[in-house]
This record gives C-alpha cells, structure tokens and sequence, in this order.
C-alpha cells in the first residue's frame, strides 16, 4: 500500500508527500522515496528517506499497517496535531477505544476500505437493507489473498453493519459467521458472513439478497490496489480543514455531513 500512495499521490492534485515510514528493520531504511518508489515527480523530494523517526511536519497521516502498531502511531500523530486517516483493519477492542480517544483531539477518517467504488456499494447496501427487510436473506460473501491475515475483512464487516443499520438492528445480534455441521433453519433476519482466502485475490465482496422469488447480488471487485490508494488520499485532502471527530468514507464522498 505504501508503493500505491506513492504512485497515486503524483496523480492526484494538491498531494505531497514528505515523508515515508517504514518499521526500524525495513531493508528501504535510509534510501531517498524516489528512488525506492522508481517514480521522478514534484510530488515526491529526493530529500525525503524512508524512515523510523515520525514526520513531525505532515499535516495527515495515512496509516496502512498492522494492527498492533495503532496505538504507538496515534500517540505520535497527536503529540504532533496531525489528522489521520486510518485504513488499518483488524483491530482489537482496546485499539478502538484507542481511535476513539484519539478523535476528541484530532480529525480522523477511518473506514475499513478507501476504495471510492466499496463505498458506494456500502450505501446501496444500508438502502437495499432498509428497504426489502427480512423478508430477503442477506449472505456476505468476501475472498482475499492467501496472506490476509484477518478474516472475515474489515469491508465485509463493513458490510454486514451497513446491513444491520438498514434494518436498524445490532449485527453482533444477528451476525453468523460461517456454518459448519447441522445448523437447523436459517432464522429470519440473519446476516451471514463468509471469508474465502487463496491465491492473490486483491479483494472481492458480494452482498446477497435472496427471496422465494428472485435474488440481488451487489459485488466489488478490486482491480489494483491503487483503488485503496486512491481513495485514502482522497479522504487526506478532504479532512485537512476537519475539526476533532470521527469521520467515515461517507462524509467524503458527501453522503453524510
């Protein structure tokens, strides 16, 4: 991800990138962006290192690690004003109280998926919920590479919430996560959720609705991995002049104020 905002931010209007972090052990430590990158731009300085010390002078911070590395990297982001905007999935409760904390002092976008297209596949979905209900059984259906380490996705959780919400439910009280052995009847209002993992998948989410009578399938399939990219610095112009909170992709592409 970090190679796609690169390539992605020479692309963009209004992008700088001024600095690049990487682990204390990462191989590119020391070595100028452009010439790890392989791209020449205005965007990117040849001054500018890959590097362990936090970039105290960015305005935001675009943060696509692991899990277990938020809390140190929202300390460092609000000892220096910074807003963030948070791809990260697969987050333990603590990390979340965390992010969450955090937002009371700084602006921050956390989605679990930047992609521009998931996105509005996330409010056909809370609509297509709210308004075929029960009546229609909901399956989430997601498949990524065989390294993802989390599963089910944060989008296909993603999805199943903007389901709950559609219906005005709690998923934790609906949710079912895979089927094995005998499960008796699908109860009525059910929200299944399924995770699928070979290969080198980039990312597929389906959302069924299924009736008697007919059965609506709305799908997201990544491409490249520059359509996360893409929407992350998006999301980066856009909350720069944000006030402290929790902000969604929804806000940024203006479906919510």
């Amino acid at each position: 991800m970090g190679q796609n905002l690169l390539r992605c931010a020479c692309k963009i209007g209004g992008c700088e990138i001024v600095a690049a972090v990487e682990r204390p052990d990462h191989p590119a430590i020391g070595a100028p962006v452009k010439e790890v990158s392989g791209i020449r731009s205005e965007c990117l300085s040849d001054a500018l290192r890959y590097t362990d010390e936090w970039p105290g002078h960015a305005e935001v911070v675009i943060d696509f690690t692991f899990h277990t590395s938020i809390r140190d990297n929202l300390a460092h982001a609000l000892a220096c004003r910074q807003a963030y905007v948070l791809g990260t999935t697969g987050l333990t409760e603590e990390e979340k109280r965390a992010v969450f904390a955090a937002s009371e002092q700084l602006p921050i976008v956390w989605a679990p998926n930047m992609s521009l297209g998931i996105n509005l596949l996330l409010e056909l979905v809370r609509r297509s919920a709210s308004v075929l209900g029960t009546d229609y059984d909901v399956e989430i259906v997601e498949m990524h590479h065989r390294l993802k380490k989390d599963a089910p996705s944060g989008t296909a959780l993603g999805l199943a919430e903007a389901v709950a919400e559609g219906r005005a439910v709690r998923l934790d009280d609906v949710a079912c996560y895979g089927r094995e052995g005998i499960t008796g009847e699908r109860p009525s209002g059910e929200i299944g959720i399924h995770a699928l993992r070979g290969g080198a998948v980039i990312g597929d989410h389906t959302v069924s609705f299924v009736a008697d009578e007919e059965r609506i399938d709305l799908s997201h399939h990544a491409n490249t991995r520059e359509a996360f990219a893409t929407g992350a610095l998006r999301a980066a112009l856009w909350l720069s002049q944000r006030s402290p909170g929790i902000y969604s992709m929804r806000h940024v592409l203006g479906f919510e104020d």
